[in-house]
């Protein structure tokens, strides 16, 4: 059996589809408020849980042999790396009693690094407390999503500039398609490769792109020219909290992209297990265009 932590976002649905297609028997796990209706018709098994509460994590994983974990992103919580934090250490706790075979949890690029990153800190944090797990565990580290360009997307439609926290908008930066980290994580839940200690496996797309490239790319879809605009260091947290982003994921956010563009966040150093993704971001942005 196996049991999908963050079942309803596209790299953990991706993981589903793939999984089953191969007949393999598959346990989506979903929040209460979650529609799971198109997880039954793929023939998943449902499980609802609060991942806050490691009481229910455990009933939700029993008789699994294989866990693959994806830890929400908590945008609104006071203090996200805290709220984020007690997530991490309910699964773990759960994961240690219920000691399935095989752990995959989705990490971070920059996880190896433990301060100044932002965001990739929690996966951090993640890795430390599942690296003491009595199961083989694999953590599969994503690059930036393409995704992520949702958050601009309709802006750049209408005036023909992209902003980018991504500072040069020359320099270029890894980046993948959830649906491909979903695709990996499907191929190392089944591969048949156990390890004493834990293995650290990188994925990023086919090549990396910079801002420019990106706007060049979203201009052809659209059919129109646009540009690529650094948005200044000053205006990323108001903005960040005018899409939604509470103050404190706001400002974890800031710290990620800082790192970012210092070059701090890419693969670690030696690492040499590295899967690169087929899907090009124009295919992503057809997608959010919904073309």
């Amino acid at each position: 059996m196996f049991v999908i932590l963050g079942a309803t976002g596209k790299a953990g649905r991706t993981t589903i589809k793939q999984l089953r297609s191969q007949g393999a028997p598959v346990r989506a796990v979903v929040r209460k408020s979650s529609n799971a209706a198109n997880l039954s018709a793929l023939g998943c098994e449902i499980a609802e849980a609060d991942l806050n509460e490691a009481a229910a994590i455990k009933i939700a994983i029993r008789g699994a042999d294989a866990v693959q974990v994806i830890c929400p992103v908590q945008a609104q919580a006071e203090d996200a790396a805290e709220a984020m934090g007690k997530t991490i250490d309910a699964i773990a706790s759960a994961l240690t009693e219920i000691r399935p075979a095989k752990v995959l949890a989705i990490s971070d690029y920059g996880a190896h690094a433990s301060d100044g990153t932002g965001i990739p800190m929690i996966f951090h944090y993640l890795e430390e407390k599942f690296r003491r797990l009595p199961s083989a565990v694999t953590f599969l580290r994503s690059a930036e999503h393409m995704q992520n360009w949702a958050r601009v997307i309709k802006v750049a439609s209408e005036t023909g500039v992209l902003p980018s926290l991504h500072h040069p908008v020359s320099k270029r930066f890894p980046t993948v398609s959830a649906q491909d980290v979903g695709s990996f994580a499907a191929q190392l839940l089944t591969d048949g490769v156990t390890v004493s200690a834990p293995r650290v496996v990188h994925a990023e797309g086919p090549r990396r792109y910079n801002a420019n490239e990106a706007a060049a790319t979203l201009g052809d879809v659209l059919g129109r020219e646009v540009i690529a605009r650094e948005l200044p260091q000053s205006d990323w947290i108001p903005i960040l909290t005018r899409a939604g982003a509470g103050p404190s994921y706001a400002r974890l956010v800031f710290d990620l992209y800082v790192a970012h563009n210092a070059g701090r966040i890419d693969v670690e150093p030696g690492a040499t297990d590295i899967r690169f993704g087929t899907t090009e971001l124009r295919e992503v942005f057809i997608s959010l265009l919904g073309r």
